[in-house]
């Protein structure tokens, strides 16, 4: 069973709203075994939709379609079912009685532009809204579906699960998809697929695996995607794909699905109990930022030093000002002496540093704009790795506080760097 997704809104299409309705469902419905064939977003423009609707019931056995359901005078989507399916409208008194309830419940009474929320088309299925006002309708034509939401995240993600996904679970084609991304950094997508070399290696044309590179600022993740005849069988596919691409670059993995590198070094810190302290420049307290991002961090970070000038490298960190004057701020020398710095200041396991260019001034022919140090020092050691990340400041934040939290990932687990 394939799915196209169709999102209505101007909003969407100048930029003013982000839609995250269309990864929510197309989630959701790969985990029922549905596949999204397509997505499209159209504007608010009757025609539009109209055409739109055809196009979509004509190639896809389900259509999900979010927003355009509310009472104002540019939703037009009920209106153009109701042209598309050739009904006109009828009050449902029990979704009437839910706009009253909502009212009601805040001290309000629903004017009548409320109350036409209870209008649904005359032929549908009516789902009912237990968060919102407006409706959502089904709609059969030959054996495909089209189903209308609300534009509303969590109206709409209420629906999905409590509707749309128990009926349309029987219906599909009865194979499981499954996703596994295995997410890596410290090296660009080209070397990355140059590692792993030609895929028939990690499974078979048969094998219904597939195998996408999906890059990003801070690293390139891998998706796995199985469809298979049961959960178990896509598992042991996934598994065994997962396997042989940890095989070949796993030192660059360092996390699956949603979990973000913070997370990694935290759990690595706490499980083996050791502490850490930062001293960043160029990355302005982002490292300090993610990892205080995760929940209980306290356990094992103590401080962060943000010293951006000269002045307060020397005044709160210690730095030498001749080493500083002798090498420049911007050097392996200074990122050595701030990690080392704040490791004995906070008392602490470890340090880390980060000083560079973000640009887009500052830079020279010897010290370019996106030359970035990391440093990091423990008992056993002091080091700094030399990094360019490009001319755009904000990636160049972003890229820097990613490497130096890789680079304390690798040393924990003694990783070649």
């Amino acid at each position: 069973m394939n799915a196209e997704i169709i999102s209505i809104g101007d909003e969407l299409l100048i930029g003013q709203v982000i839609n995250t309705n269309q990864a929510f469902i197309a989630e959701k419905l790969n985990s029922i075994g549905i596949s999204v064939g397509r997505m499209t977003t159209v504007g608010d423009d009757e025609s539009d939709i109209l055409q739109s609707f055809a196009e979509a019931l004509a190639t896809h056995d389900l259509v999900l379609v979010t927003g355009g359901l509310g009472p104002t005078h540019d939703d037009i989507t009920r209106t153009a079912v109701c042209k598309f399916f050739g009904t006109d409208l009828v009050v449902n008194e029990e979704a009437l009685e839910r706009v009253k309830g909502f009212f009601e419940k805040r001290g309000l009474l629903p004017k009548k532009i409320n109350e036409d929320q209870a209008l649904v088309p005359r032929s549908c299925t009516v789902i009912q809204n237990h968060h919102g006002t407006a409706p959502g309708f089904l709609f059969e034509r030959h054996g495909h579906h089209l189903m209308a939401m609300p534009g509303v995240p969590f109206e709409m993600k209420a629906m999905m699960e409590g509707f749309v996904l128990p009926f349309f679970a029987h219906k599909a084609s009865g194979l499981v998809i499954q996703h596994r991304t295995l997410k890596t950094t410290g090296i660009g997508e080209s070397f990355l697929a140059e590692q792993i070399g030609d895929v028939s290696t990690l499974f078979g044309p048969d094998d219904g695996v597939t195998l996408a590179f999906l890059p990003g600022p801070t690293g390139t993740r891998l998706r796995i995607t199985v469809r298979a005849k049961s959960a178990e069988d896509a598992r042991k596919k996934s598994q065994l794909v997962e396997q042989r691409l940890r095989s070949k670059v796993g030192k660059y993995v360092y996390g699956i699905d949603e979990e973000e590198l913070e997370q990694v070094v935290g759990k690595l810190l706490q499980e083996r109990r050791l502490t850490l302290s930062v001293a960043e420049s160029c990355t302005g307290g982002l490292i300090a930022d993610r990892i205080t991002n995760v929940s209980g961090s306290s356990n094992y970070f103590e401080r962060s030093y943000v010293t951006y000038s000269n002045e307060s490298k020397i005044a709160d960190l210690g730095i030498p000002s001749a080493l500083i004057l002798h090498h420049g701020a911007v050097s392996g020398e200074v990122a050595e002496a701030m990690a080392a710095c704040a490791r004995m200041k906070s008392n602490t396991d470890i340090g880390l540093s980060t000083t560079g260019i973000a640009g887009p001034m500052g830079g020279s022919k010897e010290k370019s704009v996106g030359l970035v140090w990391i440093g990091y020092s423990d008992r056993g050691g002091t080091l700094a790795l030399r990094f360019n990340f490009g001319d755009d400041r904000r990636r160049t934040k972003e890229r820097a506080a990613q490497a130096a939290l890789e680079l304390l990932r690798r040393k924990l687990l003694k990783i070649e760097l």
